[in-house]
């Protein structure tokens, strides 16, 4: 990778955590790639004009739990910040919660207790046709949801939680969903997170592996599209 080549930030949520496909099809890009992470103490930086684009990733931890984790309130002060330098910033999971409590919006559980964990379908609202052609399997891991942040624009609902994707601004996008996770992870979360299998909507393991082996092709296409379109709006900026 050459040294002046643009840098992109990946904001993880611990130590061990991996940005799976997305740091595959960055480096493919051409982008180096720089770690954040704020859960261990790490400050993140005060100004984003060295950066084509922010990443943050998901975590077992709550978008609400600022009151007892400081890397959580971290983000949440952080992220004006990034959103204001104007360059490219995508929220996953829990990054688009952080990003719509930023906003002013609210993260809360299901309201029947249900999870969503495993591959499930999102679909594109009218605004979102030009991200999102048809209705996409994606993967999920999360007990919570956010409302709409004031000023965002839905791109994809789905059936037990509703907002899977939103932009705020013509630069910052939110996906309830994992687009990062490669067999790797999926095999991992499974043995890590064995017990919230049994989370009332769970999918079996059995069938996130069938499930994964259908869609993660068409899956891992959207997402390079995605990229490709998300960092072409600082291709003006550095």
């Amino acid at each position: 990778m050459m040294a002046g080549a643009p840098r992109v930030l990946l904001v993880m949520q611990a130590a061990d955590a991996s940005p799976g496909r997305c740091r595959r099809l960055l480096r493919q890009r051409g982008y180096r790639l720089e770690y954040g992470y704020p859960q261990a103490g790490q400050p993140l930086p005060a100004d984003m004009s060295g950066y084509a684009g922010a990443v943050v990733f998901g975590g077992p931890m709550s978008a609400n739990d600022d009151d007892r984790l400081p890397g959580i309130r971290a983000q949440l002060d952080w992220i004006p910040r990034a959103l204001a330098s104007g360059r490219p910033f995508l929220g996953v999971c829990l990054g688009a919660q952080l990003l719509a409590r930023a906003l002013g919006a609210t993260v809360k559980p299901h309201p029947q207790g249900r999870a969503e964990i495993g591959y499930f379908e999102v679909r594109p609202t009218r605004a979102g046709h030009a991200l999102f052609d048809a209705p996409l399997q994606v993967y999920h891991w999360h007990r919570e949801g956010f409302d709409l942040p004031a000023g965002a624009e839905l791109l994809a609902r789905g059936d037990r939680f509703p907002h899977q994707a939103y932009r705020y601004g013509a630069n910052a996008f939110g996906v309830q969903f994992h687009p990062e996770v490669t067999r790797r992870i999926l095999e991992a979360w499974l043995v890590d997170g064995a017990a919230e299998l049994t989370a009332p909507g769970a999918q079996s393991a059995a069938e996130q592996r069938d499930r994964h082996a259908r869609y993660d092709a068409a899956l891992d296409r959207w997402f390079d599209g995605f990229l490709e379109s998300w960092l072409r709006a600082d291709s003006g900026q550095r």
